[in-house]
Parts: structure tokens; sequence; C-alpha cells
């Protein structure tokens, strides 16, 4: 006992404070021992045990590369400079039982170990543990049952338990357990055993294992019941050796004994899963094997309201991509642009990426405003989104709708209408129509005051002293030989009195381009030829249209339109009356359409026998020899009623020259001439002049 009690107080210093005293026992193990060594390793033990004592050198563990005369890598024992042994390779006992693999006795109190490797250990050798003595009283043999768990080490004066690879040795210095915490699996899918299995697992051991997969998938384990043996619960149900399971706040478990009654495949919500075994010190089993695979996340099947997904799927998971488009009629809209479709990928949270995003009904604005017209939402509120209507009317009675009235809002953000056009409908003047009666007029040369609306296209020429038609909002027809020399006249709209009072506030209309007929004959002096006698004049703005404005319209080319002697027709201006002198308010007066020979037959006034005046077929010869135009009315309208509409009237003259006044005049025949007006006013229309 007194010799236990010193030996005690030597290990006491050797463990404190003595670590230069020779010691009775140790351990050697290579460089990261169990895991594999290092390479290029070169490390040396010194082993020394109190003088007198000899030393026995045992190795339970050797996993060194192989190699011929072991050149590679080896571990050496040395007694000074004579070497006892050199070991490599893997070695296993000889002897049943036995865990010794190759040992030493030395007569000498001190040795040498010494391990190297070289530059590579490919197969991962986990190389040696050695363990020394100092040779005396082999405890173990004599104390086995009250020794070590696992292994017992006799050392002079004592002995100290030992664990086997992988384990380590718990406070009491007795009980072996093993070191399973921290294991991470990150794999997608993969395989997880207790310690040893299928083998009985260690007792006195803690495991923690983690798997942990990359967001967005979810763990699911599965177990199968022949791959669960662990010791039974107890008669109160406590199980001894517990396996449980926790994902956030999930918890599965405990689970024990034999044969898995669990649920056949845990489902867990998180990418997390927290996997720990306990045991006891008592029965050990099997253990078990668990499968763990993740599941991804899904994500709804509806990105945005009001869109569809390409590749249409039954549901949708992490990682998954896929074009949205909206449906017809809806849109994106950001600040500086929208668009109909964008790419998504479904996330690991289970939402979809710019799921933000929001299709809405295309919205194609107002519409931009009708001139002479208004827009009328049939919904009763400016509604402008996909589908809806409007309706676009014009000012009753002096313009009309030409297009389609309706327009609903397309897909393309465009308003169209029932044909799938996109032009807007225009608001044009109505035509020839008189915004007071007509009456029987007598003679302009002397004939009957007209009133206001009468006549609501005529135009006044002040300068030149003529006359004009307004055939749209924009155009005036008049005579050519009115423009000679002036292609800019003053001229006015919406006047049936002329006075200076009357015109003291009045604004000439703005004329922008005036076109003669280029085959109108320019000439000097006395004019007796006024074939194609007709002109245009483009004013800069358009008139708006009102009840003493508004244009004549024009013949059409069918033959209802051919001028048949005896057709009435109207004539107005300001030209001079039979006192010789210019009205200043409108005249006007109903005349027939006479037989050319009619016209042929006056003698001018004053006489011009010299002259032969020229008839042509693009002269119409009208009056009856008593109501007719005069000088100043030149350029004025020869109006007919419509023979396909009488509520209107058309141009089927222009007040062109007369051999003499108060007989029968002659009007320049419009419907000759309707390709080139027509030709010039769209070719003209915000051209420049010819």
């Amino acid at each position: 006992m007194e010799c236990l009690q010193i030996w005690s107080i030597i290990l006491c210093c050797f463990f404190l404070a003595c670590t230069d005293a020779a010691s009775m026992y140790g351990e050697i193990l290579s460089p990261n021992y169990p895991q594999a060594y290092p390479n290029e390793a070169l490390e040396t033990w010194e082993v020394s045990v109190p003088p007198g004592y000899g030393i026995r050198l045992y190795f339970t563990h050797l996993d060194i590369e192989p190699s011929q005369n072991c050149e590679y890598d080896s571990v050496k024992v040395l007694t000074g400079d004579h070497v006892e042994g050199q070991l490599c390779g893997q070695k296993k006992s000889r002897t049943p039982g036995s865990r010794i693999l190759k040992e030493f006795y030395v007569p000498y109190n001190t040795l040498t170990v010494t391990f190297q490797s070289d530059f590579s250990n490919e197969e991962r050798y986990t190389g040696f543990a050695a363990y020394y003595v100092a040779v005396d009283v082999d405890e173990c043999t004599e104390f086995v049952e009250e020794a070590c768990s696992h292994y017992c080490n006799n050392y002079i004066g004592g002995y100290f338990c030992s664990c086997p690879p992988e384990y380590f040795l718990h406070e009491d210095q007795k009980k072996c357990g093993v070191n399973c915490s921290g294991n991470v699996f990150t794999d997608l899918s993969g395989e997880i055993t207790s310690p040893n299995y299928p083998n009985p697992y260690p007792e006195n051991s803690h495991c923690d294992y983690r798997v942990v997969l990359e967001p967005g998938y979810r763990v699911v384990l599965t177990i199968r019941s022949q791959d669960f043996d662990t010791e039974p619960a107890d008669v109160e149900g406590n199980c001894p050796d517990v396996l449980q399971f926790s994902a956030g706040d999930q918890q599965f478990g405990p689970y024990c004994g034999s044969g898995y009654t669990g649920p056949p495949e845990i489902k867990t919500k998180s990418n997390i899963l927290d996997i720990v075994f306990q045991t006891d010190d008592a029965v050990q089993g099997r253990g078990w094997k668990m499968r763990y695979y993740g599941d991804p996340m899904p994500c709804p099947q509806t990105v945005t309201p009001n869109a569809v997904l390409d590749p249409t799927r039954d549901h949708y998971v992490f990682k998954d991509f896929v074009v949205v488009t909206c449906i017809k009629g809806y849109e994106i809209v950001q600040s500086q642009r929208s668009f109909t479709s964008f790419h998504s990928s479904c996330q690991s949270n289970g939402q979809w990426s710019d799921s933000h995003l929001r299709c809405v009904p295309v919205d194609c604005g107002t519409p931009d405003p009708l001139p002479n017209g208004n827009i009328i939402y049939p919904s009763g509120s400016e509604k402008t989104q996909y589908q809806d209507t409007v309706r676009f009317t014009c000012q009753e009675t002096y313009y009309t709708l030409k297009g389609k009235d309706t327009y609903h809002c397309s897909a393309s953000g465009k308003w169209i209408n029932e044909d799938g056009k996109a032009e807007l409908p225009v608001c044009i003047p109505v035509c020839g129509v008189p915004h007071t009666p007509l009456t029987q007029f007598g003679r302009i040369f002397g004939g009957m005051v007209a009133e206001a609306g009468n006549f609501p296209w005529q135009i006044y020429f002040q300068d030149p002293r003529g006359g004009g038609a307004l055939i749209s909002d924009r155009w005036i027809l008049t005579a050519a030989h009115v423009l000679e020399g002036q292609s800019t006249p003053v001229i006015y709209a919406g006047k049936h009195i002329v006075g200076p009072r009357a015109l003291a506030n009045a604004k000439p209309l703005e004329v922008d381009a005036a076109f003669i007929h280029p085959r109108w004959e320019r000439t000097q002096g006395f004019r007796v030829n006024f074939d194609n006698d007709i002109a245009l004049l483009r004013l800069k703005e358009p008139l708006r249209m009102g009840p003493t404005i508004s244009p004549i319209c024009l013949p059409g080319v069918t033959s209802e339109y051919t001028l048949q002697e005896g057709i009435l027709g109207y004539i107005s201006g300001f030209g001079r009356t039979e006192k010789g002198l210019p009205v200043v308010k409108l005249r006007a007066a109903m005349i027939p359409v006479a037989n050319m020979d009619k016209c042929r037959s006056v003698k001018p006034d004053p006489p011009a026998d010299k002259y032969a005046y020229e008839f042509t077929e693009n002269m119409i010869c009208a009056g009856d020899g008593h109501r007719d135009s005069c000088g100043g009315d030149s350029g004025g309208a020869y109006a007919i009623m419509d023979p396909l509409n009488e509520t209107r009237y058309y141009v089927a003259g222009i007040v062109s020259w007369g051999p003499k006044c108060g007989t029968y005049g002659l009007y320049t025949k419009v419907a000759n001439y309707i390709d080139w007006i027509t030709e010039t006013m769209s070719r003209q229309e915000d051209g420049p002049e010819d």
C-alpha cells in the first residue's frame, strides 16, 4: 500500500508539474491519429522510465503506407543508435483476442520512437498507436473485472484505460465512448448510420448529426423496419437508447426498440435536420440506418394574376423557370416602359421571383380630341382600359362623322373600330345645306337680298372684287381670272353684309397657297377665252363651321349629275347691280341651265364684234335673259340641288364670264374638273404650293 501511495505521488507530480521527470507509461500516436496522418511529417518521441526499469513498447494500431524496406513512410524504434525495429504497412494481431500487433522489450530505461512520412498519403493511412510501460506487475490481469470497459494498460505501480480508434475515454477514466458529434451532411441525398452499424453501437455515447441542404430543399427522412435495432423501452415506456429528430419547431421521436415503428416518411419543413442518438452503458443493439433526400420547395401555381405560365405543369418546385405572359389585354407597366412577359424562377423560400409584377388591363389612354366633335363614354365614366368602348360624335348640323363611330380599347393599347382599324374618325363639314331656307330670288343684277345663312359657302373677295365657294373647311373654289395678278387676295367668309362697318372688326382669312388650273391661259388685254377658268385657294388654318359658314358639295360623277336644260340653280354674290354699283349686301337669284346657243346669241355690251369669244365644253350657259350674274360676282358658285339628296346643293358651276349683264352667263363646269380638284387637295393638303 505504501508503494502505491508513493507511485501515486510520483504520477501526480508527472501529470501536474514534473514534465521532465521519467514516466512510468505513455502513449505515442501518429500525427492526427486516428485520422489520416499528414504528408512530409517527421516526429520523434523520447521515452524514459525510472532507472532500473525496462520498457515494454507495443503497437495496438498500425496503418502505414507499405513500401519495400519501409522507404516511404515508417515508424522506428531505437535504443541509442541501434534500430530495434522499423515498421510500416497494415498489421493485424496474429494472436486471437490480442490487440497487440507488435511489441518490443528493451532492458534500458530510454528509447526513441520516430515517425516520418513522404510527400503523399493517397490511401489516407491512419498511422499508428503505441504504448509503453515500465515493466512491472500486470494489474490488468489481476483486476480485469474492475478495470477498463475496453482496453486496460499496465504500468509499474498501476494501470490505465484506453479506447479503440474513434472512441474517447470518459471522465471516470474507465468507460469509453464514441466521439460522434459534429457530423454534417450536405449532399442532396444520402445515408446515415449509427456508429459501427450493423455491428453493435457503442455504449455511453452521445451522437449528433446534422443534415444541411441548400436552401430551397426540405429534408425528407425514411427508416425501414429491418434497419432499426436499439435497446427496447423500459416498463415505463422510456427509451434507454434514444433516437430523435428536430427541424426548426418540428420534433420527431424519441424512437427505440427492435423494428422501426415511427412514420414511414418524416417530412420536414426545413432544409436543416438535427439527429441525436444517445446510448447508455447497458444493452447495445445493431443500431440503425436511415436515408434522406432533399424535397424541392414548391411554389404556387400562379406567379401573378391574369397571366399564364410556360411550361405548364401540375406543380412547380424550387429552381423551376417559367415564362410569365399576361393574358390578352393585360400588360405590366413600369415607369418608363410596359411589357407583357417576363422570366421567373421558383426561389428557395417557395416564392416566385418578380412576383410583385402585376398584369393590369391595357390602358389605351384618352383618345385624341376629335376636332369639331365629342367623345362619349357609354359607361358614364372615362374608362380607357382593355375592352372599354368610346363613341365619337360630331357637332350636329355643321359636321358629320367620316369613319366608324364606335371604338374599343384593344390588347395592343390602341383604340380600334369593328374592322380592327386604329385610324380614328374625323368630323368633316356638312356640305351644301343652307342654314336658313332658300326662297325664290330675283336677279343678282338687280336681284333680291339674301338672308344670313342662305349661302354659307359664299366667300367674299374684297381685293380683287369677286367671289368664291367654300368646298371644305380649308379649301375655296373660285375662278382663275379672279386671281390674275393677285395670289394673296383679301377674302372673308360668313359675311352677307360687307360694308365698311360690317368688316371693321372682321379679320381676313389667311391664304396659304393658290392653285390655278394648269391649262388656264394667261393673257394680257381684253380676254375672249375663259376656258379652264377655275382655281383653288388653300387656307392656312381650317375654318370653324357654323350658321353662316359651311361648304358646298362637289358634284358626283354618276349620270344623275349630268345637267339638263331648265334645271334651276342659285347664284349669289356681291357684284354690280343694274345701277352699276357693287352691293354691300349679298344678293342671290335662281336661274335655269340654258342651251349654249342662248349665250352665243347675246350681243356683247359694249359691242365687241372684233372679238370672237370662245365657247367650250368646259362651260355651262345659264340664265333666263333677265336674271344674271355680273361684274364682281366672278368665282361664286352656281348651286344646284343634289339629285341624290334633295336636302343639299352642289356647285355645278363657277361664275366665269358673260357677254352682257342681265342676259345669260357662262359658268365653269365643275364636273369636268373633279379629278384635278380632288388630286390637288389631296396632294397639297399640307404640302408646298405648286
